[in-house]
């Protein structure tokens, strides 16, 4: 981008912000966006890490998608396999322990770097030293800080050798290769901003392998490069001229940071922006009748979800877990709230992945709830608290929820927060309840099942930070069943168990699952090829384009 060109972006950037204001005072339209440039809102207050090996939340996730590659990704067509991204091809062995992957030529990252298999066995090494939230992705493979140089590395520039600990199931290794903390770095380039510290509890080696830098910086080969992020504001992506594929068709992406579902929709009508990615379900409608507009809609392996954190001695009652399935009034929720942009789903395993059991026994009942907590000694109710990122649809998922343990004597205080206040408190196992969305890290059942269903260590100390672990479910039994599905090679077997893991989670578990995301964009009518993927990490720009 040359400097003109980034000052008349900025410019338009500066000159959205006041939309809000103009709208209210009745101004006109302001001007579109560039013919080369792609605008989306979307609610980014979650974002805490641009490091690959860090970051673990759903809309950064979109970011490096589009701005680091991978050895290989989900296969768009068909999402039972994957394809080669950097690798051009790869094997494995007969005992399904080594798999050697072989890169394609040429590479380069965005810097001018070459990129070969010893920033691919590097890439492996910093997440596993740096023991971030996603390190488990990879760490479950038998790597540990002491290991991993023999267990990912490189044998020539072009060829890597990842071995394994277990004969795995192959589809369930190469589909945790597809996740974000398996993207390559630029080695060369971020050992120029490696900061030295003092070996602690955070950092057991000698640095922080650039995660200060990273954090905001940027080392990969993706598509895009990103060029700017500021914290619930904006982030800017522009094309990588150096990617070894077809080049990105639009010079940029600009994200900015817009939570509420209506400022959306009035900045898409004005042309101010080219896509609004959080919009519920009247503002949907709105779009669906404007002629200018469109929309773009996919099912998405992403469920919304209340915990019950077993910390709370009352929450730790099996009865109150049962009550709480009785106490959500889904059919209320599934007309209103989430009307077009989900679907009422009670199991921790979406529709389209290999297991799903599309089962939901739990309806509002409030006396079968009332009856559960006399059993456990608390007919008179008790007092609660939620942690709720101030977004839709949570929020009013959340009230609703407020208002039918009311009707079973049950007190709910909503704690409002922006997604990092929220997140950080929920994965210290510092809540109450939480409601929250999962999307799968990669697509293989053991995604969700090791989270909703596997805690190996419930103490403060626990490595394996699952969602059964920050909401301190102590489950040793189906930990190890969730592990024995991961050498079952026999696909129809497999998919058996985890429909028996789901069935022990519905009854059993303290998480009560609501709904399945149906993903919904509003955009411009010139803007073609926006595909929503069936993940978090698959919401690609790079083929987008305006007339």
């Amino acid at each position: 981008m040359t400097i003109d060109m980034l000052g008349r972006c900025m410019r338009t950037l500066a000159a959205t912000a006041v939309l809000g204001a103009a709208l209210i005072a009745g101004a006109p339209a302001l001007a579109d966006t560039p013919a080369d440039t792609l605008v989306e809102a979307f609610a980014m207050d979650d974002i805490i890490s641009m490091d690959p090996g860090e970051a673990f939340e759903l809309t950064t996730a979109e970011m490096t998608s589009n701005s680091y590659s991978l050895l290989v990704r989900l296969d768009m067509t068909d999402t039972s396999k994957v394809k080669g991204d950097l690798a051009e091809s790869w094997t494995i062995s007969d005992d399904a322990l080594t798999y050697t992957f072989k890169l394609k030529p040429g590479l380069k990252f965005a810097s001018g770097n070459p990129l070969t298999a010893e920033d691919v066995a590097w890439s492996f090494e910093r997440a596993i030293k740096m023991d971030k939230s996603p390190a488990f992705i990879l760490s479950q493979f038998g790597l540990n800080g002491d290991n991993v140089t023999e267990k990912a590395k490189a044998i020539d520039p072009t060829t890597f050798v990842f071995t394994v600990d277990k004969a795995y199931a192959p589809s369930f290794v190469l589909n945790c290769l597809t996740a974000t903390v398996a993207s390559v770095v630029d080695k060369k380039l971020v050992l120029e901003h490696v900061a030295p510290v003092t070996p602690s509890d955070e950092y057991k080696y000698d640095n922080d392998f650039g995660n200060g830098w990273l954090k905001t910086g940027y080392a990969g080969s993706g598509p895009y490069k990103m060029r700017e992020w500021r914290a619930n504001e904006v982030v800017v992506l522009e094309r990588n001229d150096n990617y070894y594929g077809e080049k990105a068709k639009l010079a940029r992406v600009i994200y900015r940071h817009m939570k509420e579902s209506s400022g959306q929709r009035l900045a898409l009508e004005a042309g101010d922006i080219d896509v609004a990615r959080n919009l519920e379900p009247g503002d949907l409608e709105a779009i669906k009748s404007n002629p200018d507009l469109a929309t773009t809609r996919a099912p998405k392996g992403t469920i919304y979800y209340i915990s019950l954190n077993q910390k709370n001695a009352n929450l730790a009652k099996p009865e109150v877990r049962e009550a709480f399935k009785y106490l959500v009034d889904y059919d209320a929720i599934g007309s209103t709230l989430i009307r077009g942009i989900g679907d009422i789903h009670q199991t921790f395993l979406p529709k389209g992945v290999l297991g799903e059991l599309d089962e939901n026994p739990y309806k509002l009942d409030v006396a079968k709830a009332r009856e559960l907590l006399a059993k456990a000694g608390l007919a008179d109710g008790f007092t609660v608290s939620m942690d709720v990122r101030n977004t839709q649809p949570v929020t009013g998922i959340a009230e609703s929820f407020q208002q039918s343990l009311a009707l079973a004597g049950v007190t709910m205080e909503i704690i409002p927060g922006d997604g990092k206040q929220t997140l950080t408190k929920y994965r210290a196992r510092n809540h109450d309840m939480y409601i929250g969305q999962w999307g799968m890290d990669y697509f293989d059942p053991n995604s969700n099942a090791e989270t909703f269903a596997a805690n190996p260590d419930n103490s403060d100390e626990g490595k394996s930070k699952t969602l059964a672990w920050r909401n301190a479910w102590d489950v040793p039994d189906l930990t190890k069943k969730t592990a024995a599905a991961l050498l079952e090679r026999d696909a129809a077997r497999r998919a058996e168990s985890y429909r028996e893991l789901q069935k022990i989670a519905l009854e059993t578990s303290p998480f009560v699952i609501v709904f399945q995301q149906t993903e919904v964009a509003g955009m411009r009518r010139n803007v073609n090829d926006l595909k929503l993927g069936p993940s978090f990490d698959t919401n690609y720009v790079d083929r987008v384009w305006k007339n």
